[in-house]
């Protein structure tokens, strides 16, 4: 009897010492976290084998029992995951029926463009930068989004985003055009319109305000100087409109650049381009909603590195500054 009871004991002790080594972490998790991809419609079977095989649990049967026992087999989610180092395979499963998936951070920086945000996505490997620039210029996810224009340029709110693998890009583009609809609050569209300015050109002016003031400090003063310029009929002649028509982004400009024929160059057309040509911030927002009060219709770069300006009223103060810039490069 006792003999008996002891060996009932022994065994359990054993299938207790068992389950435990099956669940517990990997050798490969004990080192270093471990990422698998989980496609969709794979079955419980083929998501435990893929654990298995990439390192995530001991025994895929193991896995299967767990969350059978928890009855969420049918609730196991796709995805991407990142499982972390010492995680167990209670921990990967848990992980798995929430569809805590691994998120991917993506910068789009202040005063980026369309084009370099389909980069950036590309380059974390979300979608096909051609894709990004298909969907920003289809008609069906402008009208969805309630943009009037023929492309999204300018209306992605510059910020970090986190994004999972296997996100549309029309879900993506969308989360950002959304993030910038909700700092363009009631109060900030009536101040436009005060200015005589829609949403569009709002964000058309400010994202030229953007790419011009590297220093922060500077966004209302060059705010001020395309006001006054946009009140004479003086043409802007802003460089980064250049670029955005050559499609050199921050490319050097020659003198065929400038004088191109294009919409965007405002250096031969005046008044505002077609469209925004960046994705400005909120600073240079408020920059065109309340530029200095200052005369200035000049500025040019002070220094070769060419981050701060010297602002002038008049054409010959500008030319003297001119010069001195170009006596400091050739230096």
């Amino acid at each position: 009897m006792w003999l008996r009871f002891l060996l009932l004991v022994m065994v359990a002790a054993v299938l207790v010492a068992a389950g435990a080594f099956v669940l517990s972490p990997t050798d490969t998790l004990r080192e270093r976290p471990v990422v698998v991809e989980i496609p969709p419609h794979a079955g419980a079977t083929g998501i435990a084998s893929r654990l298995s095989d990439q390192g995530a649990v001991r025994s895929g049967w193991a896995f299967i029992a767990y969350t059978g026992i928890r009855g969420n087999l049918r609730r196991l989610k796709p995805g991407e995951y990142e499982f972390p180092k010492d995680a167990s395979t209670v921990t990967v499963a848990r992980m798995v029926e929430a569809g805590r998936v691994r998120q991917h951070p993506v910068l789009h920086p202040e005063g980026a463009t369309l084009s370099e945000l389909a980069r950036a996505l590309e380059a974390s490997h979300l979608a096909r930068a051609e894709d990004v620039l298909r969907v920003a210029r289809d008609r069906a996810f402008l009208a969805a989004q309630g943009i009037e224009a023929p492309s999204a340029e300018g209306y992605p709110f510059p910020d970090t985003y986190q994004f999972v693998r296997g996100m549309k890009v029309d879900e993506m583009l969308g989360r950002m055009v959304q993030r910038m609809k909700t700092k363009l609050t009631p109060d900030v569209v009536a101040r436009a319109q005060a200015r005589g300015l829609s949403v569009h050109q709002l964000l058309t002016l400010a994202s030229i305000v953007e790419r011009e003031a590297v220093v922060k400090d500077e966004q209302k003063l060059i705010a001020a100087v395309f006001w006054n310029r946009l009140q004479i009929d003086m043409p802007l002649q802003a460089d980064p409109t250049a670029q955005y028509a050559a499609g050199k982004e921050r490319g050097r400009l020659t003198r065929s650049d400038l004088q191109s024929t294009n919409l965007y160059n405002t250096y031969v057309h005046p008044g505002l381009p077609p469209g925004p040509i960046a994705s400005p911030g909120m600073g240079a927002i408020e920059a065109v909603l309340d530029p200095a009060p200052v005369k200035y219709l000049y500025f040019v770069a002070i220094s070769v590195d060419d981050r701060r300006h010297q602002f002038s009223t008049t054409a010959e103060e500008h030319n003297a500054a001119v010069a001195r810039y170009r006596m400091s490069r050739a230096r």
